[in-house]
């Protein structure tokens, strides 16, 4: 479900027809066949002719020990461990040679071929057979050798893609159109279009000039708030209102074969502080493949004899391309020295942009590559330049691949690593795999790998946590992502917690603990423990490597102690907030109706019954409240609790009886209320009208029993409150029949139109309580005294069961509900109303999600970890943005860490922490002259998080100066330290204190 809401359901339809090949199950062939199955193409076929070695156990996950021993075939030995992974999708191996010689007409029953470990020249033939049929096969060529890898895309001459970019279309709210040749339009003010020059938008209840409506128009962007559209002189006058909706345009891309973009490559630029780069390893890769067939072999892993070979072919091949591009003869060398070795993180990466492409191929939806991705490692080995060429050579266990890449001392650092892992879903499931085959926490003496995750396996996350299985649904994910680790890497040392990492756990996760980490990794949704987590690596000088995905885009960031700014060093701008005022009768989008309607589930079945409860809880019997009540004493909530004892339903009969009146008040009576309070012609007093864009006047909704949405509304309010109230009911009692009796049945109360005040202001916010009247108060204890009498207010009726929201259980009714009462109210506000998918994407605050990205990313983090554990320079970390449905892929360096000047050349990084030694006796005046020694500048304030120890001109504060900071501090009997902010006096009276780093003091 969290992939429909990327590829739509179009898409997934198409993809779930389509048949794919694939050849080379190697560690960039794996990747693939995991991402596409997991995707759901319909069948997939993979070929390879390789036996299984010793040397798959670190590239390849699906491959273990058993199947080098019993010489498995690569495809053979993976198929059934792939096929898992998706049971709706057909898995095939093939092992049949695939040669120059190979009829390649077996291949027209594939939509899409992917090649990976395939000679050049048959991949040349391969293309050339795809690209001439009708329609031509999508064609894919991928590889990684050692430090670089290449994509190549090639759909035909000819591919159309119905939507370039997966994004909803844009709507705006129009507040003018001038009568002009040509015509501007403008939106609201703060509302700026973001349309761009050439888009299609078509228009809907504009008033005045009408004959818009309906009709579609290419725009100009005039400024970030208007456009022109084309003469509209000839027009009525613009009065009010209207909506400006972006069109989606199909769109036509082009290709060449692969022999023509060999000469002439259209590349994708990754690194814009390299532009040359692509080039550069179009031509290293190129002069490899050269070498391959001239010598046919690989160059030999670290030798330099080689290495000059390629590069004289490389300075040859240069001279072919069109462009001639100069030769980087540190790419050649390296690519040469390290070809026979592979980077698992690398194949993640590239292999997660390559599934892409494939489901691009076989959908039409998103811009496909034109036509080659490159990506390089150079940063990981340039460092390296001075290590000796034998400590890259193999030793004949699984780490050979990654040995010929980095070298054995680099390999030990990663054997020895800890590395703290926050959260274990889809990132966390791809990052393990990284680490095993990388060998992370495996060392004989040292090396741990610590994973976190407090949730269990739901359903939805199968298709891209790809750790899990059917059978695991409900089981802890860091349990059993552990124990699936073990199974790619079974030396792996990890311990499994089901913590949250949150202010609330510090004792789980100490100070102590963080120092005993040499990387902490988080792979989670939630903003603030990633800020949480941030601080305590900041706080104990921890690296830290972040990433996060939203549907196809991703992104990652690294921070290093002293090096580079921290997470919380930036703010993403705060998620807007509806005002509250628009949520409560003036909605003008569809996403307000679902926001209104989540928020009426909440306050019906989950904090209304909370407090009844609370309540309850306090006071436990009706005759004491009453008691107390008359005489004089204030409970609080009591009106509340007694107003909801006086409403509660006993029967099945009751609860479908209160969703009808509540359907009653909801979709006419609120109606009718608003159109009273302002009739259809009240105006502002600027003469304008009070309903016009985006104000829309509601319109009473007449229940109708046969209307489904109706009926739905019923149906699943009541089983909610039957729910809450812990009313049984049966299936007899949800039938249509039993429904109708009861309603035909059901007095609606009439509508009584009231002068409370409605609220208009967009900044005011919710009210938190509102006060009872003295009548209500009366009528509460006249009612309380009627339910004693009655035996209605015993132990049972003084109970409720609150519901916790749940989004992803179908029979719970929750999203029932919500959809039923959103489209209701968007009916009621003339709103196009939304499907319950996208209401339950609305509603849950669902992310969107989808494998490839999530294989993308993680393979990017365990690159930069590399580089961590290596202890790299500044310039070596890149942090990375990616979107692959446009597609791009930007790295950048990363930020350098902020200096803050104090005075006198004394100056602090958020890395820096003063440390003050004190003993027993050491007063405040102490610590503050302590200060001042070690570090040259005196403190004039001291704050101990949010308690104030020594502010001057706070009165008493200067007799503190004699207390013990034992006394102030108070701190518990294990503590050491205490961890306090200081600040000094401005350079001129008047100015805000300068800010100084934390200082740790010691006991």
């Amino acid at each position: 479900s969290r992939q429909r809401y990327v590829l739509g359901d179009t898409a997934m339809q198409k993809m779930a027809q389509s048949h794919v090949f694939l050849s080379g199950i190697g560690g960039l062939g794996v990747e693939i066949a995991k991402n596409i199955i997991l995707a759901g193409v319909k069948a997939l076929t993979v070929h390879d002719t390789k036996q299984c070695t010793k040397w798959d156990l670190g590239i390849n996950f699906f491959i273990h020990e058993d199947d080098i021993l019993s010489q498995r075939n690569r495809a053979e030995a993976t198929l059934h461990r792939i096929a898992e992974l998706n049971p709706y999708v057909h898995v095939a191996a093939s092992t049949v040679p695939l040669e120059e010689t190979t009829d390649l007409s077996f291949l027209k029953q594939y939509q899409c071929v992917i090649l990976t470990e395939v000679s050049l020249s048959l991949q040349k033939k391969i293309n050339d057979f795809c690209h001439a049929q009708q329609p031509p096969i999508k064609f894919i060529s991928a590889d990684v050798y050692g430090i670089c890898s290449r994509l190549f895309c090639d759909f035909g001459d000819e591919f159309e893609v119905l939507d370039t970019t997966g994004e909803e279309p844009k709507e705006i709210f129009i507040s003018n159109i001038t009568q002009s040749n040509p015509g501007i339009v403008t939106c609201l003010e703060n509302h700026p279009h973001r349309f761009e020059t050439g888009q299609f938008l078509t228009f809907r209840e504009v008033n005045g000039m009408s004959c818009l409506n309906g009709s579609t128009h290419q725009i100009t962007v005039v400024s970030p708030y208007s456009f022109s559209i084309g003469d509209t002189s000839e027009m009525e006058p613009y009065l009010h209102g209207g909506i400006a909706v972006q069109v989606k345009t199909p769109k036509m891309f082009y290709f060449e074969r692969l022999e023509k973009q060999l000469t002439n490559p259209l590349c994708l630029v990754a690194d814009f502080s390299k532009p040359e780069a692509p080039l550069q390893i179009h031509v290293a890769m190129l002069a490899l493949n050269h070498f391959q067939e001239n010598f046919g072999r690989m160059p030999n892993i670290g030798c330099l004899q080689d290495a000059e070979e390629m590069l004289k072919i490389a300075m040859s091949v240069s001279k072919t391309l069109e462009n001639k591009p100069q030769v980087n003869e540190d790419v050649v060398k390296w690519l040469s020295r390290t070809a026979q070795g592979f980077l698992a993180p690398l194949a993640a990466a590239v292999g997660g942009v390559a599934s892409q492409e494939v489901l691009k191929a076989v959908t039409g939806k998103f811009s496909p590559l034109q036509q080659w991705l490159y990506i390089d490692m150079l940063d990981i080995v340039t460092p390296l330049e001075k290590m000796g060429s034998e400590e890259f050579l193999p030793r004949g266990d699984r780490y050979d691949a990654l040995r010929a890449c980095i070298g054995d001392p680099l390999c030990q650092k990663l054997h020895n690593l800890n590395v703290f892992l926050v959260g274990c879903g889809a990132i966390g499931c791809e990052m393990l795999k990284n680490f095993a085959l990388l060998g992370v926490g495996t060392g004989q003496d040292k090396g741990l790998v610590t994973i976190t995750d407090p949730d269990l396996i739901e359903k939805s996350n199968l298709n891209r946590q790809f750790l899990f299985r059917p059978h695991h649904i409900q089981k802890p994910k860091s349990y059993t992502a552990a124990e699936a680790t073990l199974n790619i890497n079974p030396y792996v040392k990890i311990d499994s917690y089901i913590n949250k990492v949150c202010p609330a756990t510090e004792n789980t996760y100490s100070d102590d603990f963080y120092t005993k980490q040499d990387v902490v990794v988080t792979a989670l949704d939630n903003v603030e423990a990633r800020r949480y987590i941030d601080s305590r690596c900041v706080a104990n000088l921890r690296p830290l490597i972040d990433s996060g995905t939203m549907g196809t885009k991703g992104h990652t960031e690294v921070i290093v102690p002293h090096l580079t700014e921290s997470y919380n060093s930036h703010r993403d701008p705060p998620e807007e907030e509806i005002p509250f005022c628009t949520l409560k009768s003036f909605p003008a989008a569809i996403e307000h109706t679902i926001q209104w309607a989540r928020d009426k589930f909440e306050s019906s079945f989950s904090h209304k019954p909370s407090l009844f409860n609370k309540f309850w809880q306090t006071y436990p019997s009706a005759e004491e409240v009453l008691q107390r009540i008359k005489s004089g004493e204030s409970l609080e909530g009591c009106f509340h609790v007694i107003k909801t004892l006086s409403r509660r339903p006993r029967s099945w009969t009751q609860c479908v009886e209160l969703a009808r009146v509540k359907f009653e008040k909801y979709f006419s009576h609120k109606a009718l209320q608003l159109l009273h309070s302002f009739p259809l012609d009240t105006r502002l007093k600027d003469g304008s009208l009070f309903w016009q864009s985006p104000k829309r006047p509601p319109f009473p909704v007449k229940f109708e029993f046969n209307d489904p949405l109706h009926y739905g509304f019923i149906v699943s309010a009541a089983k909610l409150f039957a729910t809450v109230y812990c009313v049984p009911f049966t299936e007899k009692d949800l039938s249509e029949e039993t429904i109708l009796k009861i309603i035909s049945s059901v007095k609606v109360p009439e509508f009584r139109p009231s002068n409370k005040v409605v609220q208009t202001d967009e900044t005011a916010r919710k009210p938190d309580h509102i006060p009872v009247s003295s009548e209500d108060e009366r009528n509460a204890i006249f009612q309380l005294e009627k339910f004693i009498l009655s035996n209605e207010a015993l132990e049972s009726d003084l109970q409720m069961k609150p519901i916790s929201f749940e989004k992803d259980d179908d029979s719970n009714g929750h999203i029932d509900f919500i959809t039923a009462a959103s489209n209701l109210r968007a009916k009621m506000y003339n709103i196009e109303p939304a499907d319950r998918f996208k209401t339950k994407r609305i509603a849950g605050k669902i992310i969107p999600a989808i494998a490839t990205a999530t294989a993308a990313v993680s393979g990017l983090v365990a690159l930069e970890l590399i580089k961590v554990v290596g202890g790299y320079p500044a310039d070596a970390y890149k942090n990375c943005f990616l979107n692959l449905a446009i597609p791009i892929m930007v790295f950048t360096e990363t930020v350098e860490v902020r200096r803050t000047e104090i005075r006198n050349g004394i100056s602090f990084t958020i890395w820096d922490r003063w440390t003050i030694y004190g003993k027993e006796d050491f007063t405040l005046l102490d610590f503050i002259n302590a200060v001042r020694e070690k570090y040259g500048i005196e403190p004039t304030m001291v704050v101990q998080g949010v308690k104030m120890l020594y502010v001057p001109v706070m009165p008493g504060h200067i007799k503190r100066l004699k207390l013990t900071m034992q006394k102030l501090v108070k701190p518990s009997a294990d503590k050491k330290y205490v961890d306090l902010t200081v600040s000094f006096a401005p350079e001129t009276d008047g100015d805000e204190d300068l800010p100084g780093p934390p200082v740790r003091y010691y006991f």
